[in-house]
C-alpha cells in the first residue's frame, strides 16, 4: 500500500514480483511548472532488480498458461479500471511530467483504447497451414504454424507519455501470454505503478508483474539478463542503440524518434494544414518524438504560410498546466528547456532567424518558429524535443522530398496536397516508417503499425504489430502415413 509521510506527499514502493517494496532509494518527483514536490518514490536497487528478473521468468510459466478468454478478460478488465478512475491519473499525468489537462484527459481516453484493442487481439493470434507436398515423396505431408509467447519482456517507458507507452508495452505482453518487467521514466513512475496495481487487481499472475522505477544504468543492465526474452524500448537513439547491443542475441524492439517534416504543396488547404501544424509542433511543449519540427513550404504560398503560421504560434496560450486554458505547459525540467534553447541560440548564430519565441522563463519554452536555417544545424537535423519548428521555402517536390529524407532519422512525415501523383511519390521515396497524407506525422491512432527506419528504429508498435514481435512462430509438421501399416 502507498505510504504517506510528512507534508501529506504519498510514498510509492516499487513492484517485484506482484509486491511493493520499499527500498529506502529515494526518488523525489516534482512537479515541473513550479517544482514542488509529488511523490518520493522507493528505486529498485540490483537484488531488487534480480528478484524482478527471477520472479517474471518463473511467472511465465503461468502466464503462459492462461487462455485467451483469460488474458481477454484481464486486459478489459484493466482497461475498465483506467476509465474509472480517468480524473486521477490525468491529474497525475500533470503533476508529474507537467502534462496540459486536456492533453492527459486524451492520453487516459488512448491508453483504455489500447488496452481494449490488446484484448481483442489476444482472441486473433493465429497461425497458417502450408502444404509438405511439393515435391513427390512428401504425399499427403502439411503442417501448421502457432505463435507462441516469447518469454520474459523488458518494457522501458519514457517521460512523454507515462501511461498510454506504458500501455503499449503491457498490453501486447499480456495479450501474448508474456511475464512482464516495466521500467518507467524517472521522471513519471507513477502512472506506471499506478497501472501496475490495476493490473494485479484484475488478476494477472502477481509472480509475473514487477514494476521498477531506478536510474537507466541498472535497466541496461537488466536488458543484457539471458532471462530477458525480449526488450521493448521508447526513448532517445543513443540510449536505445546502446541497448541494443546490450541486448545480445535476444529480440528487441527501439521507438527512438527523430526530426519530422511537414511538406505543404501549393494546392494544400494551407488553413488546415496551418492548423494541423500549430498542434504537431507545439502539443505536449513539442516532447513528442513525432512532433512537427521541420516544415517545407512551396515557395509560391511561403510569405502566406509564414505569416499565418507566426500568428497561430502567438496566440498560444502558454503556463500552468492545471489551467484549462492553457495550450503548453513546461517542459520535463528547467534543465531540458535550457538544452533545447542552446540548440535555438546556435541556429540563430549561424544565420536562422527567430520569427517568434525563442526564449525560456523555468521550464516554459515559448512556441519558436525559425526561418533560414539550414540543412546541417541542429535545429533540423537533430532532435530538439521542445516547441520548435523551422519553415523552408522549396521550388519542385523533388526538392521537398531531399529536404525530409537529409536527417538520420525516419519516424514518420506529412504532406499536404490535393494531388495523388505527388501522394504517391512522397509515399515511395520517403525514408519513413509512415507517411501522413494532408495530416501531420504527429497523427497516431494507437491500433496502426508505428515506428520507423534509420536512426528511428526497428520493429513497430501497435497492440497486433507488437504481439508479432512478442511471440514466435513454431511450425508442428504433420507426416500422416508415417508408420501407418
Amino acid at each position: 500500500m502507498t505510504r504517506s509521510k510528512k507534508e501529506d506527499v504519498p510514498e510509492y514502493g516499487c513492484i517485484v514480483g506482484g509486491e511493493e517494496r520499499f527500498s529506502g532509494d529515494i526518488l523525489e518527483v516534482r512537479f515541473p511548472y513550479t517544482g514542488e514536490l509529488v511523490a518520493r518514490i522507493h528505486q529498485a536497487g540490483a537484488g531488487d532488480l534480480e528478484d524482478a528478473v527471477a520472479s517474471a521468468h518463473e511467472g511465465f510459466a503461468k502466464t503462459r498458461a492462461l487462455s485467451c478468454a483469460e488474458r481477454y478478460r484481464i486486459l478489459n478488465s484493466i482497461a475498465g479500471m483506467v476509465e474509472s478512475r480517468a480524473g486521477e491519473l490525468a491529474v497525475v499525468m500533470v503533476r508529474e511530467g507537467g502534462k496540459t489537462i486536456a492533453f492527459a484527459r486524451m492520453e487516459v481516453q488512448r491508453a483504455a483504447e489500447t488496452l481494449r484493442i490488446s484484448a481483442e487481439e489476444s482472441r486473433r493470434i493465429g497461425g497458417e497451414v502450408l502444404a509438405l507436398d511439393w515435391t513427390p515423396g512428401n504425399e499427403g505431408r502439411f503442417a501448421i504454424t502457432r505463435r507462441m509467447p516469447i518469454g520474459v519482456v523488458l518494457g522501458i517507458i519514457p517521460f512523454n507519455f507515462p501511461l498510454n507507452l506504458a500501455c503499449h508495452k503491457l498490453g501486447p505482453a499480456v495479450a501474448a501470454g508474456n511475464s512482464l518487467v516495466l521500467k518507467p521514466s524517472s521522471a513519471t513512475p507513477i502512472s506506471a505503478l499506478l497501472l501496475g496495481k490495476m493490473l494485479l487487481s484484475s488478476g494477472f499472475p502477481k509472480e509475473a508483474l514487477s514494476v521498477v522505477p531506478c536510474p537507466g544504468s541498472r535497466a541496461g543492465q537488466v536488458a543484457g539478463d539471458p532471462r530477458i526474452a525480449f526488450v521493448s524500448f521508447t526513448g532517445s537513439p543513443e540510449v536505445g542503440w546502446g541497448l541494443r547491443e546490450t541486448a545480445g542475441r535476444k529480440q528487441v524492439s527501439l521507438e527512438l524518434g527523430g526530426s519530422a517534416p511537414v511538406i505543404v504543396h501549393q494546392d494544400a488547404n494551407l488553413s488546415y494544414a496551418i492548423s494541423r501544424i500549430m498542434t504537431g509542433g507545439f502539443t505536449n511543449a513539442g516532447q513528442v518524438c513525432i512532433s512537427v519540427q521541420r516544415v517545407y513550404i512551396h515557395r509560391s504560398i511561403y510569405k502566406e504560410a509564414c505569416h499565418q503560421i507566426c500568428a497561430g504560434a502567438m496566440a498560444l496560450v502558454t503556463g500552468d498546466p492545471r489551467d484549462e486554458k492553457t495550450t503548453i505547459g513546461p517542459m520535463i525540467t528547467r534543465e531540458a528547456a535550457e538544452r533545447a534553447l542552446k540548440v535555438v541560440r546556435e541556429a540563430e548564430v549561424q544565420g536562422a532567424r527567430i520569427l517568434t519565441g525563442g526564449r525560456v522563463e523555468g521550464a516554459i519554452f515559448y512556441p519558436t518558429v525559425i526561418a533560414d536555417s539550414t540543412p546541417g544545424m541542429r535545429v533540423n537535423c537533430q532532435e530538439v524535443f521542445a516547441p520548435v519548428i523551422t519553415l523552408t521555402p522549396y521550388d519542385t517536390l523533388e526538392d521537398a522530398i531531399d529536404l525530409a529524407n537529409q536527417v538520420p532519422y525516419g519516424l514518420q512525415m506529412g504532406i499536404f496536397t490535393q494531388n495523388i501523383q505527388r501522394i504517391l511519390k512522397v509515399h515511395a521515396l520517403a525514408e519513413f516508417g509512415g507517411v501522413q497524407v494532408n495530416d501531420i506525422p504527429t497523427f497516431r491512432v494507437d491500433h496502426m503499425p508505428y515506428g520507423g527506419v534509420k536512426g528511428s528504429g526497428l520493429g513497430r508498435e501497435g497492440p497486433r504489430y507488437a504481439i508479432e514481435e512478442m511471440t514466435v512462430p513454431r511450425l508442428l509438421a504433420f507426416n500422416p502415413a508415417g508408420g501407418a501399416e
